[in-house]
């Protein structure tokens, strides 16, 4: 391979895995979104997080916080397909839990639905995240993208996002 060709091919991984950023990082984002919203619809605020957790409200709450800070360091730092998914994945499962939470405060089809839906898209993330693929492969990435557009759907029928 020519000095030409790979910088070239570096090039394209470049272009790919900032792609892959922008695709789990949104979906991250999302998640967050969903899992701070039930959280609120569930009367938990930040105050709540503990260190260790005692109890589905400390650690919803703790979950919450730990996915902030993940957040925070996709933002600072260069994409990593891999680090990226499972980013994806634990605002997933983060959501998850405070879906748990916010279910079982409510009584309902709708919050039933959320519930169903965020373990969905928990589990998407999950697939997306793990094999030997680790964030690249583009039909998992596409379940779980389709998996958080129902989980927020879900949510926001539930009263659970604005």
């Amino acid at each position: 391979m020519s000095g030409r060709e790979a910088a070239a091919a570096g090039a394209d991984a470049e272009a790919e895995a900032e792609e892959l950023r922008r695709v789990h990082g949104g979906r991250a984002r999302s998640a967050y979104d969903r899992a701070a919203g039930a959280c609120r619809r569930a009367g938990v605020g930040p105050d709540a997080a503990e260190i260790v957790p005692t109890d589905p409200v400390g650690r919803a709450a703790n979950a919450l916080r730990l996915t902030a800070r993940s957040l925070a360091t996709l933002a600072r730092t260069a994409p990593d397909p891999a680090a990226d998914a499972r980013c994806a994945r634990n605002a997933a499962a983060t959501a998850a839990l405070a879906a748990q939470l916010a279910a079982s405060r409510e009584d309902g089809p709708t919050a039933a639905a959320a519930l169903r839906a965020a373990l969905a898209a928990s589990r998407s993330a999950a697939a997306a995240a793990g094999g030997t693929a680790r964030g690249r492969d583009a039909a998992l990435n596409a379940a779980a993208e389709e998996a958080e557009r129902q989980a927020v759907t879900t949510a926001r029928a539930a009263g659970w996002l604005d």
